[in-house]
């Protein structure tokens, strides 16, 4: 539900900055919401049978990605009782300040349904491979940002200096706003916000420039190498499961064939006994008939 669409529905005068309802935007506000509706019922239902067949239950929420489900998850809900609750439960005459606040809450949390697209890392290898990288280069990302700080803190003074001193000071009004081109500059990214005038800043953008480049490059190659490794590791991985697979299926079926045959030999051994037995009481008794015939005779 839109903010056109929040407003109409609480029954009061929305405020300026917010546009009038409108009917089609209720119609297309309440055809996304069927559908999100059906998604996150979709979702709860895969999440709440993972947590009912896990075994530890604590592990299971501590996972990071379980820990995105539930994040993705828990706005719609946060917001149907927000929504009911500001709806239903606040009279018309007690102020739009109350609803404002309301809707600001609820914008942030449908902008956490951004997460939704975090659940895509259980079926792809990219974002499986990223993850596993940035938890292995914390160290490098470190180094990274402890290089940034350091050329941030060398070439932000340098500017400014150089702008007000030797050239027209326009957009350079301050050292710690002077931080932000220092930022763009060595990202090289160049916005175009902030440009040094005089030749001297010039020189010292270039300069930033330069060492910029050449700070990112150190700590970047060794986060490519372990990125490059933790994709052949997981790739692997997932080979593997899939080899393990149909030989799981033949173990099985080589399991119930050994059962079958070792039930067919257990007949097989019933049988034989059952006829070696009757072999013998027969011999028995002819036995006992030769002995009674003779004993007769005699």
């Amino acid at each position: 539900m839109c903010n056109s669409c929040f407003w109409a529905r609480a029954e009061i005068k929305p405020p300026r900055d917010v546009s009038p309802p409108q009917g089609e935007c209720s119609q297309r506000c309440y055809n996304i919401f069927v559908l999100e509706t059906v998604c996150v019922a979709w979702f709860s239902l895969e999440f709440t049978l993972r947590f009912i067949q896990t075994q530890s239950k604590c592990s299971f929420l501590r996972t990071p990605l379980n820990v995105i489900d539930v994040v993705a998850i828990l706005p719609y809900y946060v917001t149907l009782v927000v929504d009911s609750v500001s709806v239903g439960g606040k009279s018309a005459g007690s102020g739009n300040n109350y609803l404002e606040k309301v809707g600001l809450v609820l914008r942030v949390l449908r902008a956490l349904r951004i997460f939704y697209v975090m659940r895509l890392a259980r079926h792809s290898l990219g974002l499986q491979t990223l993850g596993l990288t940035v938890r292995r280069c914390t160290r490098e990302f470190g180094l990274l940002l402890l290089f940034l700080c350091v050329a941030m803190a060398l070439f932000s003074p340098l500017v400014f200096l150089a702008e007000s001193e030797l050239g027209a000071k326009q957009e350079f009004t301050s050292i710690p706003g002077s931080y932000w081109w220092a930022v763009i500059s060595m990202t090289t990214v160049g916005y175009g916000d902030m440009v040094p005038r005089s030749i001297p800043g010039q020189v010292v953008a270039l300069s930033s420039i330069l060492s910029g480049i050449l700070l990112m490059a150190f700590p970047v190659t060794s986060i490519f190498h372990t990125f490059s490794r933790s994709y052949l590791e997981l790739k692997e991985e997932q080979i593997r499961a899939l080899r393990q697979k149909p030989d799981s299926q033949d173990s099985t079926k080589s399991q119930n064939s050994e059962e079958d045959s070792q039930e067919t030999d257990s007949y097989r051994g019933a049988a034989e006994a059952a006829a070696t037995s009757a072999q013998r009481r027969k011999s028995m008794a002819a036995r006992r008939a030769a002995e009674i015939k003779a004993a007769m005779t005699s």
